[in-house]
């Protein structure tokens, strides 16, 4: 009989050393759940809540909840810039006219990451009321950085519309798109925009919204169309995409030019 040298002899393995086999388990069962895992996000499933493949999925799969407003003579408003391909196979699916709104989130001032409300070119703004108090922010400070960020959204308003006029809304059944609401706060100013214009209805169509934000907008509008709903902590749009990055001025303007050229 040999002498077992590191859980060895020659070709054979100690039969009380189960290291290797126990690394060489982990390591294939490690491998068949990634495999599993890859093929139920290839289509749209995570575990528990649904992927889209990137925004253009997104708004082929929203447009078909949407069907109702086919043929109303709808306007479908998107916000820029990840809402636009949601947006665009939202109308081009109704035969919607199809434009964008510019609403903007207005940062905290020593935190740009963090948005305390939100405003739009006409100067329509919401804000996180809870938030304000609990930082202690001035009315000065406040309309300072609300002014700077409308300074911006009309200048981006202006590049999107290339001198055309904004499309009238009075009278009819506006959809206002995006790719996601997190907090929901740029959506309601786009919300409370849109309704100085006396539109005959007002929905909000997203792919995903937190929990928070559904609360938020459903009660200020006509309809809330979600596919997905979440209450997940931390929530981030970008979680419920396989493809998720950001888009160019140049990408707007060309979802924009094809469809006013058709």
């Amino acid at each position: 009989m040999g002498v077992w040298e590191n859980g060895r002899v020659g070709d054979r393995t100690d039969p009380t050393d189960h290291s290797s086999v126990s690394q060489h388990a982990i390591i294939t069962a490690l491998q068949v759940v990634a495999d599993w895992i890859t093929s139920h996000l290839a289509n749209g499933s995570n575990m528990g809540f649904e992927l889209f493949r990137d925004r253009t999925d997104a708004g082929r799969r929203l447009a078909e909840r949407l069907t109702e407003y086919e043929g109303r003579d709808a306007v479908v408003l998107a916000i820029p810039r990840g809402g636009v391909p949601v947006g665009f196979e939202v109308a081009k699916r109704l035969g919607a006219h199809f434009d964008v709104i510019v609403p903007r989130k207005i940062p905290i001032p020593w935190n740009t990451e963090a948005g305390m409300g939100a405003i739009t070119a006409d100067g329509t703004m919401v804000l996180n009321e809870g938030m304000i108090r609990s930082l202690g922010l001035s009315k000065e400070e406040i309309e300072q950085a609300a002014e700077e960020v409308r300074q911006e959204v009309i200048r981006r308003t202006a590049v999107y519309r290339a001198g055309a006029p904004p499309t009238d809304v009075t009278g009819k059944p506006v959809i206002l798109v995006d790719d996601g609401l997190a907090s929901g706060y740029t959506m309601l100013a786009a919300v409370e925009s849109v309704k100085k214009d006396e539109p005959s209805s007002i929905v909000v169509a997203v792919p995903v919204a937190s929990n928070g934000a559904a609360r938020l907008v459903s009660p200020q509008v006509s309809e809330l169309v979600a596919l997905i709903v979440s209450e997940r902590l931390p929530f981030a749009v970008a979680d419920f995409y396989l493809e998720w990055r950001d888009l160019e001025d140049e990408e707007v303007l060309g979802y924009l030019g094809v469809k006013r050229d058709e």
